[in-house]
């Protein structure tokens, strides 16, 4: 169904028809009575990865005898409602509607050789991570009825407009001394920025390699791809590292070593001191080596050498933000624009940044704007209207059977259930939580086979989840399942 609330003006004139869904499904460990395991797609296609091998759902099946399923989000991959992504056609990804799916697919889904699966007379458990791990928890809290219990990793269940916050465990744990090189650098860049040193600047951006950009916005994005950010980046950055090396990508600590390079060669060093006249005499250290590694890494990454084009480095073609065609970058800006935010910035002059103060929030807004021009039914909010993501529950979210799990140095902890700015938070049995030590972003999902053989808080972790789901099910036949959806003050 494409429209979950033909009531609500919000939808008006409402679509009447429905789209398909894909889906993947595992059955091989299934047992008659055994439990359903909702592994929520997110923002991408499921295609390329279904998760349902060498992950925690496997450990679940295979533990409990269970289903193993992964459901495509509306708007991604193949499960699109329209064959484009207008204003007007995409106003249907919105998290009530997300989630009104996962419902729906629980109680209807038909699956292949099995009978009698359906929630609520089977149990099915949810698990999400990042942004699937906030729909798993919506979910959970919406449809509790519906959904015996879930888990929620790393999941971002609190919608704020700007994120400098995503910046605070690579200032915190990263390399102190590439840290530390970064900082001064940047506060350098934007001392020539805010004195409006024209000729320098120009001078910057060719030492980078980055004279065609022409937006000193898309250039302080640009050097800040091996660092990252809460919404684009096309290297590997510190939230791909990864406790299995099978599945994680080490690149960021790659770059710190090259920023770091204390036997650099001599031309790295000459450019040290090309800027030193800006800043009484001395040195900008590692300038030499940071520009060395976005030329020889990132610069690659743009083949046509067209750098200032959107399908490259720059951002700054509007036409190029309002092409309709159906895309998870386009889905994704959508759901940041319309309810979610985190949107990239930096922290302000005088605290600590690891990328230049000017990204702020009309860098991300105006690609907004120009992404979702004012519909004939649709407009999008001026910003994120944050409420729509936050009914949920926010940083106060509570609901029965569903453990949270975050990790302690994740860059997307602080909008997660173990946020700095959170309650304190203690495990209960009937409100689980959990937060791995050392972990950056959804480190429970990729297991072992043998999950006793994994790094101690990781193996740790895993057993815990485990013996928690079995917790659960000892518990299926005493639940009542309540007759409908939770009503949440602000959708109602």
């Amino acid at each position: 169904m494409i429209d979950h609330f033909p009531d609500d003006p919000r939808y008006a004139p409402h679509a009447n028809g429905t789209f398909k869904q894909r889906y993947f499904v595992d059955t091989s460990h299934y047992q008659p009575g055994g439990p359903v395991f909702l592994y929520l797609g997110g923002e991408g296609p499921i295609d390329g990865d279904t998760h349902l091998d060498s992950s925690l759902i496997t450990q679940f099946t295979r533990s409990f005898n269970g289903i193993g399923v992964v459901l495509e989000n509306r708007y991604y991959g193949t499960s699109t409602p329209f064959n484009t992504s207008t204003t007007d056609e995409i106003v249907y990804l919105a998290t009530e509607q997300v989630i009104a799916d996962h419902e729906a697919f629980a109680k209807t889904v038909k699956l292949p050789g099995v009978d009698n699966i359906n929630a609520p007379n089977t149990p099915w458990i949810t698990y999400g991570g990042s942004y699937p791990g906030a729909l798993s928890a919506f979910t959970i809290k919406k449809y509790g009825g519906t959904f015996y219990a879930g888990i929620s990793s790393s999941g971002v269940i609190h919608g704020q407009l700007n994120y400098p916050e995503w910046y605070n465990p690579i200032q915190l744990l990263a390399p102190q001394d590439c840290v530390a090189s970064i900082n001064n650098i940047v506060d350098n860049i934007d001392s020539l920025i805010e004195s409006k040193q024209d000729n320098a600047i120009a001078k910057l951006k060719e030492t980078f390699g980055l004279s065609a950009l022409k937006d000193i916005r898309d250039f302080a994005q640009t050097i800040a791809f091996p660092i990252g950010g809460p919404f684009y980046y096309p290297t590997n950055t510190f939230q791909e590292l990864y406790w299995n090396p099978t599945r994680g990508h080490e690149d960021f600590f790659d770059f710190c070593r090259n920023v770091t390079n204390v036997t650099p060669p001599a031309n790295n060093t000459a450019i040290d001191q090309q800027f030193a006249n800006y800043t009484d005499g001395k040195a900008w250290k590692n300038l030499g080596n940071y520009a060395a590694y976005v030329k020889r890494v990132v610069l690659p990454l743009c083949p046509s050498g067209d750098y200032n084009s959107n399908t490259c480095f720059g951002t700054q073609n509007s036409s190029w933000w309002a092409d309709p065609t159906n895309g998870a970058e386009r889905s994704y800006l959508y759901t940041t624009c319309t309810e979610f935010g985190a949107y990239q910035a930096a922290y302000p002059k005088g605290q600590k940044s690891l990328i230049s103060r000017v990204i702020d929030t009309n860098y991300t807004q105006q690609w907004c704007d120009w992404a979702f021009p004012k519909g004939t039914y649709n407009t999008i909010p001026s910003t994120p209207d944050l409420s729509r993501w936050n009914v949920y529950g926010d940083l106060n979210f509570t609901a029965d059977r569903l453990l949270f799990v975050d990790g302690s140095a994740d860059v997307w902890k602080d909008l997660c259930y173990h946020s700095e700015f959170a309650p304190r938070r203690e495990w209960s049995d009937l409100r689980p939580e959990h937060l791995i030590n050392g972990a950056v972003h959804v480190w429970d999902l990729r297991t072992y086979d043998d999950v006793t053989t994994e790094p101690q808080f990781i193996r740790e972790t895993s057993l815990l989840e485990i013996r928690t789901v079995e917790a659960w099910l000892q518990g299926f036949q005493d639940w009542t399942p309540s007759s409908g959806k939770r009503e949440l003050r602000g959708l109602e």
